[in-house]
């Protein structure tokens, strides 16, 4: 068997940050926060072996910063995109909802005059909730039998 002492070193190494690490991971009751944090934590790994100076800190350092630039839910002036929620009420603020429009339908508006790729799942509840607060009614359509909004 052949022995590479820097390649033990490092294996050492790795072995004493991640037992230091993981009574805090540990500490979280959710396994999908577990694996989260895991990820996180490797991800900044990766990208300190692509040459950064190695030490606890820049790990730290790289998991803020890439919880603080996450591409998905920002635009490229690092502000977060707004929520279904605000914008379902903007678009209540103005004349949209005068006419029917299905769930697909405005989420389709959504992602076409926001910017924002919302799945249905993600605006049905607030919808019922809009339309529970009579804000919006909810009618089925007698097209297809599903739910149509507009302006109660």
């Amino acid at each position: 068997m052949l022995y590479y002492p820097t390649m033990s070193k490092h294996i050492e190494k790795l072995k004493k940050q991640l037992l230091e690490i993981a009574e805090v991971v540990n500490s979280f009751k959710s396994e999908a926060v577990q694996v989260r944090i895991i990820d996180r934590l490797l991800d900044a790994i990766a990208e300190n072996d692509k040459g950064e100076p190695e030490g606890p800190e820049t790990f730290v350092k790289k998991a803020r910063r890439s919880k603080n630039s996450e591409d998905d839910d920002h635009t490229s002036h690092g502000r977060k995109k707004p929520g279904a929620t605000k914008i379902l009420n903007q678009l209540l603020a103005t004349d949209y909802f005068n006419s029917r429009h299905s769930i697909s339908a405005i989420a389709d508006y959504c992602k076409e005059n926001y910017d924002s790729d919302f799945k249905t799942s993600e605006l049905s509840g607030i919808l019922l909730k809009l339309a529970k607060e009579n804000k919006l009614k909810r009618e089925r359509s007698n097209d297809n039998n599903r739910f149509e909004y507009v302006r109660a």
